[in-house]
């Protein structure tokens, strides 16, 4: 495809950033950086200009000269004019240093007097080009920016490619972009200097479009649009950013079911050759543009007899990728679809749509074609479309659900039954099951624009409320308008107070509250025989006693599992079976939890319901974490939030979980910043409840990352959190160890121990036997730095034996590295080898880095010095962390020897030696030793 130059991307339009091309961009940085060049290659409109720029502003600045062209087709055809934008403005500093011969032809060539042609003065005119760049380079860095290689007149082309080849170690490199729509850059490639790195850019990702138009102002677009777009597009940036314009410029969004409206410059630019097609062949082309799946057997059922040979003549032009005779007609880019069919007159579409309702094989996609076909109210086209929105459900299509859902709405005749709110209602719901969220709060405000019936107002309300999430403030108003059109209904009352209660958890953080209005919703809901709401409530209520370790959650969750049981609710992210979920993880039943979750997922999946599989997602990583398979739930976790980030659905707990799953099997940097933006969003949010979960995962990821200090700051904010939310399940957030270990490490193992006597009370009275085992790991810490080394020894063996039954693999890994520290204060070859294979067989990357990294700290001086006994008198008036220090410092310890044998971190040993150095009035370690040797002395 060509594209003309006035529709390119114009400067002014450039963004800050490269959106969805930063690894490459990287790379060619580095590449120019290392002083090579780089050919960026890729099809029309892929966004190689854009990366042109943005790497000539990044590295420019580091180039003595920078010389510039950009070539368009109209100009081509004029000799030596690339070539005069790369030299013209410079000939003047270089003209005295070329040879008269090669400064007369060049001089020729770049201002038209004469008549220089490479056939005439090719060798002067070659050797001129060369010389001119290599007269350039020895003043410094030379970069040749050239854009649109394609354009680029022969002659220019030819000189370019001379001198680039031939210029060795001469410091000329080349910036270029050329368009290719395969691989076709190899010719390019041998015109370019030896060092060439090239770089090939490929379709944006659907998120990376939807950056993209946020970038560019084309914000509010609904996730199914951009999808559309993403699609329409191919992923080409340019083509998504015309389609969203036109979107944005476009007074009616499209129907549902019906493509995008592409604009003028776009048909143009695709269609070009469509004028060359018969006008039966054109016909064809449309019925398979309209179509979902076209074939040669589907175009034959819809009246097109000679599809074979009318698809062959569309092949041979470039609008069809594949031969007649394959199974399928494929489009050589999808816009050529959708401009193809916006190009169609009203009526032509409607009668390509009319022939595929008959001649379609699928339910579905006959229900839709029928509908696009029919204008107006029609009753029979509304029921077909109500079926086949029934079976798209059915078989796990939310998205096509909805989409067929609003098709029947629109063809229901005013005073039906149902009617046609009651199906946009239904489809609002549908859209929330896809992850679709503003579709669904679109198509509910709209129906509260009108409707008067308490059911259809209450129902539209909750979905209001339900494509809130996490952000419920945002509804508060909602709340007293839904109680007030639910009356004394309880069915309505029912869903109202189970919204009530998720306000009271998320907003409030008021466990009682919740409890208490969540019992209060499965009673109404139950006096309404409305079981479904009734087991959700009740799931819900027992998930809260759950958290809250109250008595009754056994007893609730039973009272949610019980028959008859709602399918819909059964595989619910809220629902009973994510409740019994939660327990047995809480429980330490990890091969329990496991099974239940993953039969969870699969059913979710099934369904089509995105915020369900991303919760179950989730889950199954947290299940692999607690068991030690961290490389697996690593990969749950990255899987969970690329797909929370596609559709906006669970952003915070996915980044939360990706954190604790990147701290314990990837890259702790990432985990920092995962956290930090769950903390964020959560604190944005106004959500107590994952706002404790963020700091806890941040902790957790400092400790990691060897910062006690900073993890003791996010850990006690949890504890303050989480004491006044009223969970006291240690279980819960399993931060509680964590915490215990960074205070000794920061020296102060007196508030460690409160922390552990506190939540050993509450996990013996629940009976958690993994909490229990991981706080004697870190009592034994405790031990240890009060000098109590065979107790502490004795605690952590029988600690990791435990958490080895339990499976608990990670902590039982750590516990083994503390044995291990406490074990061998001289580290050796074989001092860790345990530790290193348990943190091994997790796949626990960053603990296995600490494991190197105690193997390799350097060896203690073989015979320490002793301090006499005087000496240790002068360290009678610090306090007991700073009087361990100071002794070792006397027995010649280094910091890192020192909090290997304290268990403290190298950081608390330079803050505590500060204070001794105040408390003495002394400057250095050295400083101590003397003070020993005079003791001594004495």
């Amino acid at each position: 495809m060509t594209v003309r130059r006035d529709f390119q991307e114009p400067a002014r339009c450039r963004p800050d950033l490269v959106i969805g091309r930063e690894e490459l961009c990287t790379a060619a940085h580095e590449q120019l950086t290392r002083g090579g060049s780089v050919l960026l290659h890729g099809p029309a409109g892929i966004g190689k200009s854009t990366v042109l720029r943005a790497l000539e502003a990044e590295y420019a600045g580091a180039a003595h000269t920078v010389l510039r062209c950009s070539a368009t087709e109209s100009e081509s055809h004029l000799p030596f004019l690339a070539l005069a934008d790369l030299l013209g403005l410079v000939l003047d500093r270089v003209s005295a240093r070329l040879p008269s011969a090669q400064l007369t032809a060049l001089e020729s060539a770049l201002t038209g007097r004469g008549e220089s042609t490479l056939q005439r003065d090719g060798l002067a005119l070659r050797l001129a080009v060369l010389s001119a760049l290599r007269a350039l380079a020895a003043e410094g860095t030379v970069l040749v920016v050239a854009d649109d290689l394609q354009w680029l007149d022969p002659a220019s082309a030819e000189l370019l490619g001379f001198a680039a080849r031939r210029l060795g170690d001469t410091p000329v490199q080349l910036l270029c972009a050329v368009r290719t729509e395969g691989q076709e850059y190899d010719r390019h490639l041998r015109a370019s200097p030896p060092d060439t790195l090239a770089v090939r850019l490929g379709p944006l990702t659907r998120p990376q479009v939807s950056a993209l138009l946020d970038h560019r102002g084309y914000t509010g677009l609904p996730r199914s649009t951009v999808r559309e777009i993403h699609r329409t597009s191919g992923g080409n940036p340019l083509f998504a950013l015309e389609l969203g314009r036109a979107l944005a410029e476009s007074p009616t969004p499209p129907r549902p079911g019906e493509p995008l409206p592409v604009p003028t410059s776009l048909r143009a630019l695709v269609l070009s050759r469509l004028d060359m097609l018969s006008v039966e062949a054109r016909r064809t082309l449309l019925v398979a543009s309209a179509g979902a799946r076209p074939t040669p057997a589907l175009l034959h059922a819809a009246g097109r007899e000679n599809a074979e040979a009318e698809c062959a003549q569309a092949a041979e032009l470039g609008l069809l990728a594949t031969e007649p005779e394959g199974p399928a007609v494929r489009f050589a880019h999808p816009l050529i679809s959708a401009a193809l069919y916006a190009e169609a007159p009203a009526h032509e579409r409607r009668a390509a749509h009319a022939a595929l309702s008959t001649a379609a094989s699928d339910p579905i996609e006959r229900a839709r074609h029928l509908a696009l076909a029919t204008t107006g109210a029609d009753p029979e086209a509304a029921a077909r479309l109500a079926e086949a929105a029934a079976l798209a459900r059915d078989r796990g299509a939310p998205s096509v659900a909805a989409q067929l859902g609003l098709l029947a709405a629109r063809h229901t005749p005013a005073g039906s039954v149902p009617g046609p709110d009651e199906r946009r209602l239904q489809a609002a719901e549908d859209a929330i099951t896809a992850g679709e969220v503003d579709l669904a709060r679109d198509i509910a405000r709209e129906v509260l624009t009108r409707a008067t019936v308490p059911a259809d107002r209450v129902r539209a309300w909750i979905i209001v409320i339900d494509t809130a999430g996490h952000t419920m403030t945002e509804v508060d108003a909602v709340f007293p308008q839904a109680l007030a059109d639910a009356g004394d209904d309880p069915r309505l009352l029912a869903l109202v107070h189970y919204q009530v209660a998720w306000r009271a958890l998320i907003v409030e953080g008021d466990f009682t509250e919740a409890r208490e209005a969540a019992a209060h919703s499965a009673q109404l809901a139950e006096r309404g025989g409305d079981r479904r709401t009734e087991l959700l409530a009740l799931a819900f209520q027992a998930q809260i006693e759950t958290l809250m370790g109250h008595p009754a959650a056994p007893v609730t969750i039973k009272r949610a599992m019980k028959e008859p049981q709602d399918p819909r609710v059964a595989c619910h992210h809220n629902g009973a079976g994510s409740a019994r979920f939660r327990w047995l993880v809480m429980g330490d039943q990890l091969g329990e939890a496991r099974v239940t979750v993953t039969a969870l997922l699969r059913e979710v999946r099934r369904r089509g319901s995105v915020e369900s599989e991303v919760h179950f997602l989730r889950g199954l990583a947290e299940t692999e974490l607690r068991a030690g398979y961290c490389g697996r739930a690593l990969e749950l976790a990255r899987e969970s939030l690329a797909l929370a980030r596609d559709s906006g659905i669970g952003e915070t707990a996915s980044a939360m979980l990706t954190s604790l799953a990147e701290a314990s099997g990837g890259d702790v940097d990432r985990a920092l910043a995962l956290a930090r933006e769950a903390v964020e969003h959560a604190e944005q949010d106004g959500d107590q409840m994952y706002l404790s979960r963020a700091l806890g995962a941040l902790g957790y990821a400092q400790l990691v990352a060897g910062d006690p200090a900073g993890a003791v700051r996010s850990l006690r904010r949890v504890r303050e959190l989480e004491q006044g939310l009223g969970i006291t399940d240690p279980a819960r957030g399993r931060w509680h160890g964590d915490l215990a270990e960074a205070l000794v490490r920061i020296g102060a193992p007196g508030e460690a121990q409160d922390v552990i006597d506190v939540t050993r009370e509450h996990a013996l009275r629940l009976g958690r036997e993994s909490v229990l085992a991981v706080l004697d790991r870190a009592e034994a810490l405790v031990r240890a730095a009060h000098g109590e080394l065979e107790g502490a020894l004795s605690q952590l063996t029988s600690a990791q034996d435990r958490l080895a039954k339990l499976g608990y693999g990670l902590e039982e890994a750590r516990a083994a590295f503390a044995l291990a520290q406490l074990r061998n204060p001289r580290p050796g070859p074989t001092a860790y080898d345990e530790a290193a294979r348990l943190f091994r067989r997790c796949r626990a990357l960053p603990w296995l880095r600490q494991v190197d990294a105690a193997v390799t700290a350097p060896e203690p001086d073989p015979e320490p010095v002793v301090p006499a006994p005087a000496a240790l008198d002068a360290l009678e008036g610090l306090a007991s962390m700073e009087r361990q220090v100071a002794a070792l410092v006397m027995e010649g310890a280094t910091n890192r020897e020192i909090a290997a044998r304290l268990f403290i971190s190298v950081k608390t040993v330079e803050a505590t030696l500060t204070r001794v150095y105040r408390k003495l009035g002394i400057r250095s370690r050295v400083d101590i030793v003397r003070l020993a040797a005079g003791r001594r002395a004495k």
